[in-house]
């Protein structure tokens, strides 16, 4: 009957194929309980019992596994428990393979990944390591750095690092400008200002350009159409347009290369940033300023030598 239906026995055996997200946490508290009194064996035992059941059933397989793991951790006890049936719960990482759930799939194949670090079968790691789609739910360059750390390749892992840290507080940068659009529209103006702040303080301290320490106010004061505030800070500002700014000279940022940044490039971007001021509606109030005008008009001399 099996071939018939080209199937296999555990499938055709099985009377429902899957469980609810509900079910199965359901099963997991009560998994959680008879650990507490009964041990690592009993719920091993009807931990693989339901696995029986629901052979199919990806996000079971995964929980399990999880769960057992987990609860190897406790005492010495299950620990050594956990160490007999250690392949067998790993072997449940490799059935999760074959989900049709992406996350599902990606996950599995992280948790197999730090294992094959953990027992330095590199080849094994890099392999899966390389099948993980770039975007999926699993940090693929955390697990990356950490094959780099265990293989000793120090500067890769750093590069890395540095990488994941310099693209996170870009977007730490981006949401506190978005909190603080939100809080002005809000009429917030002290959540405001403290975000401005946040995003200026950010910027020191994770060694960034220094134009970033002043976009944030310059952007308050420019909502709040503020002139005097605007065209202190706008000088400054646009002073730091035009020097140029090594990231791999601070500490945080190391070993990434980049290429040298021309002045010129800086002196483009100046000047942009002062036409786009002058055609904006909100900053009109702005556009009749002396100041400003006169920075424009340097601006272009610049980029003409």
């Amino acid at each position: 009957m099996a071939r018939i239906l080209e199937t296999d026995l555990n499938t055709l055996l099985s009377f429902k194929e899957e469980l609810t997200e509900q079910e199965i946490a359901i099963f997991l508290n009560t998994l959680s309980e008879l650990l507490e009194k009964e041990g690592f064996l009993k719920v091993y035992e009807i931990a693989m019992e339901k696995i029986r059941e629901y052979p199919v059933c990806y996000p079971l397989l995964l929980n399990v596994a999880m769960f057992l793991e987990g609860a190897g951790m406790y005492s010495k006890e299950w620990k050594k428990d956990l160490k007999i049936h250690k392949k067998e719960i790993e072997a449940l990482y490799h059935r999760v393979l074959n989900s049709p759930n992406q996350n599902e799939k990606n996950y599995a194949q992280s948790m197999l990944i730090s294992k094959y670090i953990q027992r330095k079968e590199y080849e094994k790691a890099e392999e899966m390591l390389q099948s993980l789609p770039e975007k999926t739910s699993v940090d693929k360059k955390q697990l990356q750095i950490n094959l780099f750390l265990s293989r000793g390749k120090l500067e890769e892992a750093a590069k890395l690092e540095e990488e994941k840290l310099f693209s996170s507080i870009t977007e730490i940068q981006s949401v506190l400008l978005m909190l603080m659009e939100i809080a002005l529209k809000q009429e917030r103006k002290e959540d405001a200002e403290y975000f401005a702040e946040v995003s200026k303080q950010a910027a020191k301290l994770f060694d960034l350009w220094e134009y970033y320490s002043y976009a944030a106010h310059f952007q308050l004061y420019l909502a709040q159409k503020d002139r005097v505030k605007c065209l202190k800070i706008l000088f400054p500002m646009m002073k730091a347009l035009t020097k140029s700014w090594e990231i791999n000279q601070s500490p945080l940022y190391r070993h990434i290369k980049t290429k040298k940044t021309e002045k010129r490039f800086g002196l483009k971007l100046r000047k942009a940033l002062i036409q786009e001021l002058c055609e904006d509606e909100e900053a009109s109030f702005l556009k009749e300023c002396e100041d400003v005008q006169k920075l424009l008009k340097e601006a272009e001399a610049d980029e003409k030598m």
